[in-house]
């Protein structure tokens, strides 16, 4: 009686492991920044596309849990959090991907883009294969892709309009910790101020700073407009998104399951990217932030002005701080970018 009771335990774990009906054996605990909400910002729309096409694609051996809102701490927590494999993967700023990849400030090269499409081109291609092969050896992370942040990146203040570095003067601009950031700032005009984004909206509101920068999505669902007076649409930089997972989790994903990871992951930052767009056009975007923000877009030769005295500074910091590796780097870049 025992040997048959234990036969069909064992009969129906194999029908359940052939059918994919059994508990998943693996599980993705996926970190991003923001609401898991699919409309309303990039991460979410991310996060959710990824779930669905994961778990449907895999027939269940493959789940997805998603921590939004840094529920496991800050991004560069999280990341440790990734590479250690207490989590599988997350979608990363750059500010927090710097603290284990700090040539990702090679990126920084100010008004390097001319339009948004541009950089679906350059990390879709060559450059953006090089740069996730870099990063794997470097760190031993697994890059998925890079993500849209919300397009590029705007400035807001509270006390004036800005159309030259002259109008910077003085204005204390809250910055991701990197030094290209705060060297874009600095070069500009401003005075940069290295604040953690959970403390961002309250330092704006009690004057700890002046502005920040961010593209039009993040400014929206930060409710910016709230304590921010004045918006300029500068485009001075596009801050991608990384996508990781950690290395030896996704070693142990089958052919097959990686191929469904890959290609949800790259469905996922197409869907991130047009939540980006959509939100910039829709009344959630500049329309609803002209609404109580003067909003004024730097003209091509303001932004020539501000391109002179940013981008020399920016390069000289790049090649004294990461020597040969940031020059051959910001050389391939440039070039894609070309």
């Amino acid at each position: 009686m025992k040997v048959v009771k234990l036969f069909s335990v064992v009969l129906i774990a194999a029908m359940f492991a052939f059918t994919g009906t059994a508990f998943a054996a693996k599980t993705i605990k996926l970190h991003h920044l923001n609401k898991d909400d699919p409309f309303d910002n990039p991460t979410g729309a991310m996060a959710t596309v990824f779930k669905s096409l994961v778990e449907a694609g895999t027939n269940g051996s493959v789940m997805v849990q998603t921590f939004p809102s840094g529920q496991l701490g800050k991004d560069k927590d999280a990341l440790q959090q990734v590479k250690s494999g207490v989590i599988q993967a997350g979608i990363h700023s750059v500010g927090g991907f710097a603290s284990v990849y700090p040539l990702i400030g090679v990126l920084d090269i100010p008004f390097a883009f001319s339009n948004i499409s541009k950089t679906y081109e350059v990390f879709d291609g060559p450059f953006g294969k090089q740069l996730a092969a870099d990063i794997e050896k470097k760190t031993g992370l697994h890059v998925l892709g890079f993500g849209d942040s919300g397009g590029f990146f705007h400035l807001t203040n509270s006390k004036r309009p800005i159309h030259s570095p002259a109008d910077m003067a003085g204005v204390k601009i809250r910055t991701m910790g990197l030094d290209t950031h705060k060297a874009i700032i600095t070069a500009m005009g401003g005075q940069p101020a290295a604040i953690s984004w959970s403390e961002v909206y309250t330092a704006l509101q009690t004057g700890v700073a002046d502005g920040q920068m961010n593209p039009v999505p993040i400014i929206a669902f930060a409710k910016f407009q709230e304590v921010q007076k004045y918006l300029t649409l500068s485009g001075h930089i596009f801050a991608p998104y990384v996508w990781t997972m950690n290395g030896k989790f996704w070693d142990s994903l089958s052919d097959s399951e990686k191929e469904v990871v890959n290609y949800a992951a790259q469905s996922a930052i197409v869907a991130g990217r047009g939540m980006g767009r959509v939100i910039e056009a829709s009344d959630r975007g500049l329309k609803e932030l002209s609404k109580n923000m003067e909003v004024n877009t730097l003209t091509a030769a303001e932004k020539e002005e501000f391109k002179k005295v940013a981008v020399p500074a920016v390069k000289k910091l790049i090649l004294e701080k990461f020597g040969d590796d940031g020059k051959v780097l910001l050389d391939s870049f440039l070039e894609a970018v070309k």
